[in-house]
Parts: structure tokens; C-alpha cells; sequence
């Protein structure tokens, strides 16, 4: 019996989904060729984005790479001039 309900529910399901993905392509607004246009189209501008948002994150990066070795050569020096005070 709990066989018979599963095969029911898959046939159900799998009829489900080719209505609606013959409903989707009837109404659909563009054709085929036109859909996979926009898509690249918007994969491109996508990934034009992303590398560019890519560029600006590693020159910021290292804006504070730069920002942090004068830091830390500041505080190189600072010890020096402290050490050769405390020892007259």
C-alpha cells in the first residue's frame, strides 16, 4: 500500500512539472534565443562587476599594506630611539 502512494505521488509530481513547464514556455515573454541573450547579457555585466569590485578591494588592500609598513617602521624607529636613550 505505502509503495502504491509513493508511485502515485512521483507520477503526480512529474505530471505537475511538465504542465507547468509547458504553461512557462507559452507564456513566456521572449523566445529561447532571446532569454539566453539576457542571460549572457547579464552574466557579462556580472562578472565585469565582480572584477572590478575585485580591482578596488586589492588596491585598497594595499593602501593598508603600505599604510601598516609605515606604521610599523614608525614604531621600528621609535624603539630604536628608545633603547639608545635608556642607554644613555
Amino acid at each position: 500500500m505505502q509503495e502504491r502512494d509513493n508511485t502515485s505521488s512521483a507520477l503526480w509530481f512529474v505530471a505537475g512539472v511538465a504542465i507547468g513547464s509547458t504553461i512557462a514556455l507559452l507564456y513566456a515573454p521572449t523566445s529561447g534565443r532571446d532569454t539566453r541573450g539576457k542571460i549572457v547579457s547579464k552574466a557579462r555585466y556580472g562578472k565585469e562587476k565582480l572584477e572590478a569590485q575585485g580591482r578596488e578591494m586589492m588596491d585598497k588592500g594595499r593602501e593598508l599594506y603600505d599604510r601598516g609598513r609605515e606604521i610599523a617602521d614608525e614604531a621600528a624607529d621609535l624603539f630604536d630611539r628608545g633603547r639608545k636613550v635608556m642607554q644613555g
